[in-house]
């Protein structure tokens, strides 16, 4: 009898060293788990699972920074004061694997559904499946519906991301192609101040160039509204 309790708790205790280890090792495991718990499935989808209250979050580690993700999930009201995200309070522990999962989502949800952009009924509408990948993609989570902008970056002109409601006046086709490409790295209002967190990635790195140029596209559809927009803005 007294053998068996003994090999009941080495199994237990093999059992604990290999949890503590997969805690160790897979932060983003367990960040995903979270992701589930907390309900961000509710309002957020990945891929084609989830809500569509919020972003999708597919390409959320292609999009945005780790520093910015942990800085957002500390209090999502400290950069955006209006956002109905709400503040979950969460420890280091759970923040800190919640950015791990996060950080490595770069578009591979849709690997086995396929991107939705793509979907054959859009393929000859060059408009809409621009807006369609607008807004799936997660463009819209930094300059808001059809582009308007008013979303907050830090160290910028007027501290915001600029409004891509007027592009199609200044840019050529071309060269928004080669803008939404190649990414942009705003100039920090204040040189001597932290650089601004949020800059536009290089999309060429995950999206086919027909692929951008249907966002392209659609930008160029955009009706006028708010100021005039000016090529430093990008």
């Amino acid at each position: 009898m007294r053998l068996k309790i003994e090999r009941i708790v080495l199994i237990c205790a093999i059992a604990g060293l290999s949890a503590c280890q997969s805690q160790q090792t897979e932060p983003a495991a367990r960040g995903e788990a979270y992701f589930n718990s907390y309900g961000c499935v509710k309002c957020h989808a990945m891929g084609d699972k989830g809500g569509t209250y919020g972003p999708n979050l597919s390409f959320i580690g292609f999009r945005k920074s780790k520093d910015w993700l942990d800085m957002w999930l500390r209090n999502p009201h400290s950069w955006r004061p209006q956002t109905v995200m709400p503040n979950f309070h969460l420890n280091d522990e759970t923040r800190t694997a919640l950015v791990a999962y996060l950080s490595t989502q770069k578009g591979q949800a849709w690997a086995d559904s396929g991107r939705p952009w793509n979907h054959p009924e859009l393929k000859g509408d060059s408009v809409k499946r621009g807006e369609v990948l607008f807004n799936m993609a997660g463009c819209v989570a930094c300059h808001s519906q059809n582009g308007r902008g008013g979303y907050p970056n830090n160290n910028v002109a007027g501290g915001q991301i600029p409004s891509l409601a007027k592009v199609f006046e200044t840019y050529t086709k071309p060269e928004l192609v080669n803008k939404i490409r190649g990414g942009v790295v705003p100039a920090p209002a204040d040189p001597g101040a932290p650089l601004p967190m949020i800059n536009m990635p290089k999309w060429g790195e995950v999206l086919k160039d027909e692929e951008i140029s249907a966002v392209t596209d659609f930008l160029i559809s955009l009706k006028p509204k708010g100021g005039a927009a000016k090529k430093d803005d990008w």
